[in-house]
């Protein structure tokens, strides 16, 4: 017999499932962004360093245009994961932040 909090776990689960898959690329990048935040503001360096290496996944060194961005971010998410493992929270919360702000800047000038 499940218990009502089981129940109501799954259904949520089903509905966060359900918005991921139903999100644009754009949009799940700024779902991990908060992921990240969220976990940075609880102090938790393992879940902020997987989200970190999502991002890092995410980028593309392939296509020639976006190789030098890329690479510049790809070098800023390390170094936030290297401050993550020296407990300085307070910047790579910082950091994290600003990043999320100027990637909805972007999106909303496209």
């Amino acid at each position: 017999m499940q218990t009502a909090t089981a129940w109501s776990n799954r259904r949520v689960n089903q509905y966060i499932a359900n918005d991921i898959l139903n999100a644009t690329p754009e949009q799940v990048i700024m779902k991990i962004f908060d992921f990240a935040i969220l976990n940075c503001q609880k102090q938790n360096m393992i879940k902020t360093n997987e989200a970190l290496q999502v991002l890092i996944n995410a980028l593309n060194f392939d296509h020639p245009e976006a190789k030098e961005i890329s690479i510049g971010f790809f070098r800023i998410y390390r170094y936030l994961q290297d401050q993550m493992r020296n407990k300085n929270y307070d910047l790579v919360y910082k950091t994290l932040t600003e990043l999320k702000e100027t990637w909805e800047t972007a999106l909303a000038q496209r």
